[in-house]
């Protein structure tokens, strides 16, 4: 991602770079051994303002998966309450960045310092308590079996306990368009619990400071990696509010993401 690109709307002009530059610096100060020589599989979580959500979030999430150590990452997206004291205070790594840039540039940062680091898988997950730890076994599964490079879960093929119609119904009309576009069926393009090769972080342009779900997701499979789905449970929130907007808004969003990153991907492919 160039410079100065990509501040949320409102905000003045970023320099994108020179922040994550400043808040790895901090990080890899902070921790020293403990961020630059990570365990195999390291879980990111971007968080915005998740104080009394965040701290029961880590504390469940696993040590070891299918005989992997664990490590977690969380990268405060410019939290003004208690996310980062209560991160750390869990046993998270916590990336401390002042600015509030969207989920999809601390995702973008998490990447980083998980492969940076020496992590050799990568799982997400959200800083709401929304999914179960105990699938991310399920997820890594296939990677470790040499079967798919990234996988992700899904509602549609599992279950959800959210109560929304709209935003049930938006999930399976972009897992339509998707999957016609990339001619791999997908049945739901914006779920956070995933797992991958590392690698893949690396490879794929990633440029959305929000919605970066369906950005990764079209990457990934453009660029010849093997995806897999597996089901998966999404719960109510239960503390604090979701930070994606209204279902207008955030369909809006999403659609915008899904068709600039197609466009972007057509035209990579054909300069190759």
């Amino acid at each position: 991602m160039t410079p100065r690109q990509g501040n949320l709307p409102g905000q003045a002009v970023i320099d994108h770079e020179a922040v994550d530059a400043a808040a790895i610096e901090a990080f890899t100060g902070q921790y020293g051994a403990r961020a630059t020589a990570l365990p195999p599989l390291a879980v990111v979580i971007a968080a915005f303002n998740e104080e009394g959500a965040i701290g029961p979030v880590v504390e469940a999430l696993p040590h070891s998966v299918l005989g992997l150590d664990v490590a977690t990452i969380v990268v405060s997206d410019g939290s003004a309450d208690g996310t980062v004291k209560e991160a750390d205070a869990a046993g998270a790594l916590v990336c401390d960045v002042p600015v509030n840039r969207g989920q999809g540039a601390a995702l973008r940062l998490g990447y980083r310092l998980a492969r940076e680091g020496g992590a050799q898988y990568i799982v997400t997950t959200d800083a709401d308590g929304q999914y179960n730890p105990a699938e991310i076994g399920k997820l890594m599964e296939p990677i470790l079996a040499g079967t798919a490079d990234f996988v992700s879960g899904s509602r549609t093929k599992g279950s959800e306990q959210t109560k929304d119609p709209v935003r049930k119904l938006g999930v399976r009309v972009f897992a339509l368009i998707i999957s016609v576009l990339t001619g791999q069926r997908i049945t739901d393009p914006t779920f956070g619990l995933r797992a991958m090769r590392a690698e893949v972080t690396g490879a794929v342009q990633l440029q959305q400071r929000q919605y970066q779900a369906t950005e990764l997701l079209i990457g990934v499979i453009t660029h010849g990696y093997r995806y897999s789905e597996r089901p998966a449970t999404i719960h109510k929130r239960h503390v604090g509010q979701s930070k994606k907007g209204h279902n207008a808004f955030y369909g809006l969003q999403v659609a915008k993401v899904v068709g600039g990153t197609w466009r972007r991907e057509r035209r990579r492919r054909k300069s190759r």
